[in-house]
């Protein structure tokens, strides 16, 4: 017990527990089952001592003292800051709003509960207002309350729909893609965080970033020089709905195969754990759906292998992707060389084995007419069990 609190029926519990307890759905107290009136906790001060004095008393065996608790946040808190947030927002005070912003900072450090306070009563969409209002006068000028204010936003998602519009209006987008270029790293990784969780939300706003300057080059530049594995994923994430959505896919499939991103992502599959590697084959599977892609992809020795590798490998999704990419590969007039190769690494026997475990209908149709284009080159190879035959 490190926070010990009352409840109304007169039992004191630690702090974090309880209100893992309460939050897990039940409304009684846990030792009398009697009906919880009122779900705040009353910070036993005597119980705090005693237990600090213990912790002294101890600490020969080890034993750290507990610091004094800090009182949580409660929604009135973020509600009045917020209201004060929003009228230096509308004065144009940065000095006070940047104040009131490493407020909400501080207590967001504090706990995990005071961060779900904090996003559960209205902080997120007060400070899409504010980020756009500062990012529209001048970017430069307000640099460091922008970034302070996309340090909290990256844990308020999901946004309503009116935080959304702010975020994604183009003073904010072209600001988070100043972010992206700049050399800072934890503003380039909330940037890209960020946008990951707002395009996931509703990539209506994707032809917007993507027509701003160097935003491709950026995204592949946080790939090409990790900050850390979740920036890495939020870059690929984002390429993915780029390449996916674009009006300009196939001018954007270019720009990134003509930077190197193939070589990269195969580097990724190589050693990349399981999630990772999910998003790095959803990435190459849109970049094999585009004819610079494919050329790029079908150029690269380890190509083939690797993505045979990863059928029934990682993870259900990642043998979904990877059937796909060689079906984009093998489909076409270009695709003989991977039909051929992707039979000589034991691609035939796998895409098999996909039938035979079950998959989904989409993923069943592209395996079914992989097995027929490769069936066409079973005779040239002995890596399969010659035995089988697949009508055609």
């Amino acid at each position: 017990m490190k926070d010990p609190v009352t409840l109304s029926t007169g039992i004191t519990y630690d702090r974090e527990s309880i209100e893992k307890w309460i939050e897990s759905g039940s409304q009684i107290c846990p030792v009398t089952n009697q009906e919880l009136i009122c779900f705040d906790g009353v910070p036993n001060h005597t119980l705090q001592k005693m237990i600090q004095d213990w912790c002294v008393e101890n600490r020969s065996y080890g034993v750290e003292r507990i610091p004094t608790p800090r009182i949580p946040v409660s929604p009135y808190d973020v509600s009045e800051i917020c209201s004060r947030i929003m009228v230096s927002t509308q004065n144009g005070d940065e000095q006070k709003c940047r104040e009131l912003v490493r407020k909400i900072k501080t207590w967001a450090k504090a706990s995990e509960r005071n961060k779900r306070c904090i996003a559960e009563n209205g902080a997120g969409y007060v400070l899409s207002v504010s980020f756009e209002a500062f990012a529209r006068v001048s970017m430069e000028k307000h640099r460091f309350l922008l970034e302070e204010i996309l340090s909290i936003l990256v844990f308020m998602f999901p946004l309503g729909k009116e935080g959304q519009a702010n975020l994604s209006s183009q003073d904010s987008l072209s600001c988070m893609a100043l972010f992206l270029r700049g050399g800072d790293l934890c503003p380039k990784q909330h940037a890209v965080v960020t946008l990951k969780e707002l395009l996931a939300l509703d990539q209506h706003h994707i032809n917007n970033l993507t027509k701003i300057k160097d935003v491709p080059e950026s995204l592949f530049k946080i790939i090409e020089e990790p900050i850390c594995p979740s920036s890495t994923k939020a870059a690929l994430m984002v390429i993915y709905h780029t390449i996916m959505l674009s009006e300009a896919k196939e001018s954007l499939v270019s720009r990134f195969v003509h930077m190197g991103l193939v070589s990269l992502l195969l580097e990724i599959l190589v050693g990349g754990e399981r999630s990772l590697s999910e998003k790095a084959l959803g990435v190459l599977d849109g970049i094999c759906s585009s004819e610079k892609g494919r050329e790029k992809v079908l150029s690269h020795a380890l190509a083939v292998p690797v993505v045979v590798k990863k059928v029934l490998r990682v993870s259900a999704m990642a043998t979904e992707l990877s059937i796909s990419i060689l079906w984009n590969l093998c489909k076409h007039g270009e695709g003989e060389s991977a039909m051929v190769e992707a039979q000589v690494v034991g691609g035939f026997q796998k895409v098999l084995v996909v039938l035979q475990v079950g998959c989904d209908e989409w993923t069943k149709v592209k395996a079914i007419a992989l097995l027929k284009l490769m069936n066409q080159y079973r005779g040239r190879l002995d890596c399969f069990d010659s035995s089988v035959r697949i009508s055609n």
